[in-house]
């Protein structure tokens, strides 16, 4: 069954369940109505009865009928549940035909100063992220992206490459995890409020005055409700309400920055507990997953490694490990959401009573405390762990709809620095992608790269500087055979103007080589794409600087390639035949038509087409 039936397939089966349940919720709810009715007539028919039966049966009714209702909206929750599963079928049906714009490009993280995102197109609309991104929580978007704009060590990309196999093999486990994260309400200011709590000096936990004032205040506050007004009268009474007035007054104000970190982070605390459950309920087999999901586990009681003598003995009944996941942390952060819930009450108008007859905030304030006391050096690792099974997802996801592309090898640096058979444009549908082969055989090769307009140079630079960067993120790679060392890739080939520094496009573009030198001569390891460099001068001024830019990068032993039109550049190769190669694509010319192979051939471009695409632009020349 290829991508495209397996996938039409599920939108039948999910659709199917979705249709059943809704259907099923539909029924009950004319069910529902007529129970209610009936109970409200049997409650007034037992009033001829006595009044102790009819509210008996009041009770009774209402609880019963409070369970039915619960359990009514939970079959329409699981429709909904079966309908997003439908949808995120739909969704891959349509990345499958090229089709991205129903997932997240991630425009926040454009940076125009990074080295290579925004020429790669790595963020934004019809991005590589946009292309790869399925994750559902904030933290596991930030994963992503610092996986495609960071470098990293050989052991990380090696593992995530692992984790990656493995989960593209877990088509229902990803799609559950995005469909369980399809209501996340995360912000990133909320996650980063929640660790700024986290470090918090609390205002209840270890202050005896105001812990003990939690069990007094209540009690004083049923005892005057209740003594007889013989003894006090009721116009008396309101002195009580002295004591939880002093005890609000005194710590209202650091209350209230105390909540104001967390509240807004109630409903994804509980989303990020859902997610994690899911993570703790399946059984990973790649060092990398087993080792995320052992940060899902308390320190008191740690998840033992799977297969291992500790993780047989867990499978007894006796064992506290027996049951899967029952010393997880979701629970735990399913307590947190709750106590968060409980807090976030202060913010009702009949709160006021709840503060007066029991210091509501300072008790569920305490509660917090001791929640955070257990486990504050825990929740930044368990956030850890949930970005990156996200992130991770996400890479397996792209690896289940390609599975033609290849796991590159992270070769020592000194060896080869670039090798690559068949790499083709991730972002170009497979069946219109030209795939080209590339070797730069040693550091400080550099590949001359001429070509008429509209030829590919352009596409072939950011084909290449794309597998670099999957490659480096433990992705796989768009590409028969790959074989790289560490890089991080330079590029220079988008720069414009900016208005609000006084900057022309021409200062704003040497400013940019100036960035790739620098780099070059620090000794990184760095791989440089430069198309069409010096563009914003006269023609003389153009060739003369490029020549002397080619002839620096050779001599601080730079690699990598540079597109142009300046065909004299071409000379150079045979002055520095080892450091210097020339490679071109041509275009068939017949007449006014233009034929495109848009595959690299060596040697120097003998093509030209402007004057072509001028005269079909309506232009005489």
């Amino acid at each position: 069954m290829n991508l495209n039936e397996l996938y039409q397939k599920r939108i039948t089966e999910f659709a199917a369940e979705a249709n059943a349940l809704k259907a099923k919720y539909d029924r009950l709810a004319l069910v529902r109505l007529v129970t209610f009715l009936i109970g409200v007539a049997v409650f007034f028919l037992l009033f001829s009865v006595g009044m102790w039966a009819a509210w008996g049966f009041a009770l009774m009714f209402l609880v019963a009928f409070a369970r039915f209702v619960m359990w009514h909206f939970e079959i329409q929750r699981k429709a909904e549940y079966f309908n997003r599963l439908k949808t995120i079928n739909e969704n891959e049906l349509k990345y499958l035909s090229g089709d991205i714009s129903e997932f997240d490009g991630a425009e926040e993280f454009v940076d125009a100063d990074h080295p290579y995102t925004v020429d790669l197109d790595i963020f934004g609309a019809f991005s590589i992220f946009q292309y790869i991104n399925r994750t559902v929580t904030t933290i596991g978007k930030q994963a992503l992206a610092n996986y495609l704009s960071q470098t990293t060590n050989r052991d990380e990309i090696l593992e995530r490459q692992a984790a990656t196999r493995e989960l593209a093999t877990k088509l229902d486990w990803r799609q559950h995890l995005q469909a369980k994260g399809a209501d996340s309400h995360g912000n990133p200011a909320y996650v980063n409020r929640l660790m700024e709590w986290v470090q918090d000096e609390p205002i209840v936990l270890g202050n005896k005055k105001l812990i003990a004032a939690l069990y007094i205040v209540p009690v004083t506050m049923l005892i005057a409700l209740f003594i007889p007004a013989a003894i006090i009268p009721w116009k008396f009474k309101w002195v009580f309400l002295l004591i939880p007035g002093y005890f609000l007054r005194q710590t209202m104000e650091r209350v209230e920055i105390s909540h104001e970190k967390t509240a807004k982070s109630q409903e994804m605390i509980a989303n990020y507990a859902t997610l994690i459950e899911h993570i703790e309920n399946e059984d990973f087999e790649s060092e990398k997953l087993v080792q995320l999901k052992q940060l899902l586990f308390s320190h008191a009681h740690p998840q033992p490694l799977k297969g291992s003598p500790r993780a047989v003995e867990g499978k007894r009944a006796d064992s506290p490990l027996g049951v899967r996941g029952e010393r997880g942390v979701s629970n735990h952060l399913k307590k947190l959401s709750r106590i968060i819930s409980q807090l976030n009450v202060r913010y009702n108008a009949f709160a006021l009573v709840l503060e007066l007859g029991g210091l509501w905030s300072l008790q569920y304030t305490y509660k917090l405390e001791k929640w955070k006391a257990e486990h504050q050096d825990e929740l930044g690792k368990w956030f850890e762990a949930l970005c990156e099974f996200d992130a991770l997802s996400s890479f397996g996801a792209l690896y289940h709809n390609n599975p033609e592309w290849t796991f590159p090898e992270i070769v020592d640096e000194g060896t080869t620095v670039f090798d690559g058979e068949v790499v083709g444009h991730p972002l170009i549908h497979r069946d219109v992608r030209v795939s080209n082969d590339l070797n730069i055989p040693h550091r400080g090769h550099i590949k001359l790269i001429t070509g008429s307009n509209m030829a590919g140079k352009s596409t072939f630079l950011r084909s290449t500087g794309l597998a670099i960067v999957l490659a480096m993120a433990g992705a796989p790679v768009c590409a028969r055979r790959f074989r790289v060392p560490l890089t991080q890739v330079y590029t220079s080939m988008r720069t414009k103007d900016a208005l609000h520094e006084s900057t022309s496009s021409f200062y704003a573009e040497l400013k940019r080589l100036q960035f790739i030198i620098q780099a070059v001569e620090n000794g990184d390891n760095i791989f440089f794409l430069l198309d069409e460099i010096l563009k914003g001068t006269n023609s003389t001024d153009r060739h003369t600087g490029s020549k002397a830019l080619v002839l620096q990068l050779v001599r601080d032993k730079g690699s990598g390639l540079i597109a142009t039109h300046d065909l004299e550049l071409g000379s150079l190769a045979a002055q520095h035949s080892n450091d210097l190669e020339n490679l071109c694509f041509e275009v068939n010319v017949e007449g006014d038509e233009l034929e495109f192979d848009y595959k690299i051939k060596p040697g120097i471009s003998q093509s030209m087409n402007a004057t072509i695409l001028m005269r079909r632009m309506g232009i005489d020349v």
